[in-house]
């Protein structure tokens, strides 16, 4: 192959080699996570906080600062650092809790992911690290001062950045070979005056000896002369390494063991301690460290004096080989897998600007970068170690104790590394969808994971999150499974149906599990309750209706028309290989039928979804007394009905005469008992177009979303119209509700108040308007135009709008003719500086106004989707 990163794939694919086995597993954050909260009251937060973590072994995983481990995160490695001043040493990512926070949790770091290949044959991530203290207090005590209407207090606001008195420290990581790892830390000093920087390329054993019983503690041995030593690594788990590295004023070793005496005011058994290295450099005292030649962690400690504008390299290798000379064919090596990089990031968009190119090279390195080790069992969990004191009774009633059965081992696409070092269902199913643009293998057995039985509920339910594995996200794993199909195909020239049906008939029992338990008035309008978008009603939808009456959500029925079209058309891809799934497609036909019917209700005086005169489907609301009303907010959640929509070509039909048999009845029979037609403008011998809406009714919604006065704004669709600046009202069982459109960070605390889908920009929404669009036009072709933007006179066919909205989405990063990103809205100043105006962040949702990022700043999972963007608007 001509492409050296596919050849590693292909070896990965075919097991010829492991180069998986090594990749930046390791979290930024272990502390403060549900899995390492043991308290009777689920207060993960405060069980084990930030001030915990650099004293308290973790029982669930590890963290720290660019770091990487074996796939079962056994041995760590990751950076530590110390600039003379701070109180503790940096060895990992410090960030507000949910209840610190004004607009909840958050990470206080600038930290950017630079660069990462499928194999992980080169990584290379950037910190940077201030010269002045780090103002850890001032951070907590000025959040907790604002109110939800006042901005985030970040750390460029604290001004430690001013003046460039700070260090880049940029960590990379290159593949000789699958076990032969070359790590090279470049630290510089971004000042014009010289300061001193201490760095400690930390090897940490994850404890499981504390814990539970192990058949021999891993060991980090000294080894090599006094003028060149070494460390020899002895894990039972993961084999025989050598890391090394070059010569060090000290070697510190100790144990990865909790300070019971800082925590617990406990009595230690020994004094060489997890917080050990923290100790002997923030006090000068080397004593203890350098005592012992061997434990469970292990840094050399490298102190210098860098002079302003200077940069100091530092080389290390960790590999299962004995090396005589391990540094001679080190920068070659590195070279090469840099220009590889290089090399298979070109090939994907080639004839994208070099901006863009640049986008989409990041966006993929950040969604390479947060694949984390994820280990959580929950029945253990519950129970507690036996070696360890037993937690309170009260959990096994507590938080996920309905799921027993969940034993999660695996890597995992995390939504982001440090704010959220967990799995969400919904959001893995979007990072599939840029998954496999670069590593359809991976993408495919991503998205098999949900359908485990050590995942997937035995009654069909897929895991939502850890905070509540119970609670309900969009059901979106069959549109990943097509959209992974497609891409793979596009890739390879070879249609995976294997993954279709491993995939299909998993998710049956999933739609099974909706139409069994959220459909509970049996009329196929779904109440779905949380459903993802978070404070996007006016209640909390997630703890039931005021007033104990059952809310018919559009939102929910939107999606379980959208999940029917998704099976249907997977059954009918299956179908061409195998006949025997051609019943399974005339099954989600006719569920898809019935949903689309339900919603519509165009033959009945009952109170329907559906208002005709402001052209919006609208969540109804009935009371237990029978009386009912509409919720009239106009937002995504109205508009999503777009998104279910499918066209079936004429020459696929015509392979199923079962399928269009069926079609045909249905068409017919419905019609003549006086049924909604929802079968959308189909003629015998003709494509099949099925949508959830009319087309009288898709007209109004596609107005209203591309209406800069309501949806549209200049960087995308917004969650909720700007027609609710004047607040939405309702009385509701004696009480008052409401909802105003609000572009930017949450006013309101439902949710924690840390994310917004009350007016902002949602990459994963705006997507599937942009697929759903383009799908219609792969039917109508240039018949059904629009103005573009409503009441501009510019028409144009929905191809053309789905890359204009495209081009608005991708527009948010690129920069402006001042060298502006919106995406930097109020930190213009410091991107504008040489060493700040190419790194680029990929923020959880942006500004309805501005396009401002906002929330979780390294959400790079789905709003990896540009990258998709980016590719697709070349592909055309």
């Amino acid at each position: 192959m001509k492409n050296p990163e596919k050849k590693r794939l292909f070896q990965q694919n075919t097991e010829e080699k492991d180069w998986l086995k090594w990749g930046p597993y390791l979290s930024e954050r272990q502390w403060g996570t549900v899995r390492e909260d043991y308290s009777a009251g689920g207060d993960a937060w405060n069980y084990f906080p930030h001030d915990h973590a650099r004293s308290r072994a973790f029982r669930w995983g590890e963290d720290g600062i660019a770091g990487i481990s074996d796939r079962y995160c056994n041995m760590c490695f990751s950076i530590g650092l110390w600039n003379g001043k701070d109180p503790i040493l940096k060895e990992r990512l410090f960030g507000l809790t949910g209840p610190q926070g004004n607009h909840g949790e958050d990470v206080k770091e600038l930290y950017y992911y630079l660069e990462n290949t499928p194999s992980h044959s080169y990584m290379k991530y950037l910190y940077k690290y201030s010269q002045k203290e780090y103002p850890y207090n001032q951070l907590i005590n000025e959040n907790l001062k604002r109110h939800r209407k006042e901005l985030e207090f970040e750390l460029l606001d604290t001004g430690i950045f001013d003046d460039s008195t700070y260090f880049d420290v940029s960590t990379e990581y290159a593949k000789g070979d699958e076990t032969d790892i070359l790590i090279q830390i470049t630290i510089t000093n971004r000042n014009s005056k010289p300061a001193p920087i201490s760095l400690l390329p930390q090897m940490v054993m994850r404890n499981h000896w504390t814990f539970k019983e192990i058949s021999k503690k891993p060991i980090i041995t000294q080894k090599g002369t006094k003028k060149e030593p070494f460390v020899n690594i002895d894990h039972p788990y993961v084999g025989n390494y050598n890391l090394y590295f070059q010569k060090a004023e000290q070697l510190f070793f100790t144990e990865n063991e909790t300070n019971k005496e800082t925590i617990y005011k406990g009595k230690n058994d020994h004094p060489f301690k997890k917080d050990l290295f923290n100790n002997a450099v923030c006090n000068n005292d080397f004593e203890l460290a350098t005592k012992n030649k061997s434990g469970t962690k292990f840094a050399p400690l490298y102190q210098v004096i860098l002079d302003g504008g200077e940069s100091k390299t530092f080389q290390l290798r960790l590999t299962e080989e004995t090396l005589k000379a391990p540094f001679t064919d080190f920068d070659s090596i590195l070279k090469k897998r840099q220009k590889e990089c290089t090399q298979f990031y070109d090939e994907i968009a080639p004839k994208a600007t070099e901006d863009q190119k640049a986008i989409l090279k990041q966006a993929f390195a950040g969604l390479l970068w947060t694949k984390q080790y994820y280990n959580y069992e929950i029945e253990k969990w519950l129970d507690g170690d036996y070696k360890t004191t037993a937690p309170p009774k009260e959990r096994l009633y507590g938080r996920n104790s309905q799921w027993k059965t969940l034993r999660n081992h695996d890597i995992l696409s995390m939504p982001d590394a440090w704010e959220y070092p967990w799995y969400a269902a919904w959001d893995s199913a979007f990072h599939c969808a840029s998954f496999a643009s670069i590593d359809p293998e991976f993408a495919k057995d991503q998205l098999l994971l949900f359908t485990k039985e050590w995942y997937m509920s035995p009654n069909g339910q897929i895991p939502a999150y850890e905070w509540n594995f119970s609670d309900v996200n969009p059901p979106v794993q069959a549109w990943a499974t097509l959209q992974i199909y497609g891409t793979d195909k596009k890739i390879t020239g070879k249609p995976d149906i294997k993954f279709l049906k491993r995939m299909f008939n998993k998710l049956s029992l999933n739609f099974n599990w909706w139409v069994n338990r959220l459909d509970r008035n049996d009329n196929n309008v779904f109440q779905g309750g949380f459903l993802g978008l978070d404070n996007i009603g006016v209640f909390d939808r997630s703890h039931g209706v005021p007033g104990g009456g059952s809310l018919d959500q559009v939102d929910g029925t939107a999606w379980m028309a959208m999940y029917s079209l998704n099976m249907l058309e997977i059954s009918l891809r299956i179908a061409e290989h195998d006949d025997s799934y051609e019943d399974m497609a005339t099954k989600y036909f006719g569920h898809f039928v019935f949903i689309a019917e339900a919603l519509n209700k165009m033959d009945t005086d009952k109170a329907n979804t559906w208002d005709d005169v402001e052209g919006f489907f609208y969540d109804r609301l009935t009371l237990p007394d029978g009386q009912s009303t509409t919720i009239k907010v106009r937002s995504i959640a109205g508009m999503l009905s777009l998104a279910a929509v499918l066209t079936i070509k004429k020459s696929v039909l015509d392979k199923f005469p079962k399928f269009k048999a069926s079609v045909l009845w249905f068409k017919k029979y419905r019609k003549d008992n006086l049924k909604y037609e929802v079968i959308q403008q189909y003629e015998a011998g003709g494509d099949l177009l099925l949508s959830l809406v009319p087309k009288d009714r898709m007209q109004k919604l596609v107005t209203a979303l591309l209406d800069e006065k309501e949806f549209l704004s200049e960087y995308g669709i917004r969650s909720l119209s700007k027609i609710h600046e004047e607040a939405y009202q309702i009385h509701i069982a004696g009480v008052d509700y409401s909802i105003d459109y609000e572009p930017a960070e949450s006013t309101v605390s439902l949710f924690g108040g840390n994310s917004n889908w009350r007016g902002p920009i949602w990459m994963p929404m705006n997507y599937l308007f942009i697929q759903a669009l383009r799908e219609y036009q792969w039917y109508d072709g240039n018949d059904f135009l629009f103005e573009y933007p409503t009441g501009s006179s510019k028409l144009l066919n929905l191809k053309q709008v789905s890359d204009e909205l495209s081009k608005r989405l991708i527009y948010m990063f690129e920069k402006d003719e001042k060298g502006n990103r919106a995406i930097n809205k109020n930190y213009e100043k410091y991107y504008q500086d040489p060493h700040f105006k190419d790194l680029i962040l990929f923020y959880e949702y942006f500004h309805g106004e501005n396009g401002r990022g906002l929330g979780a700043s390294h959400q790079t999972g789905w709003t990896a989707l540009v990258a998709n963007l980016i590719e697709q608007l070349e592909n055309d």
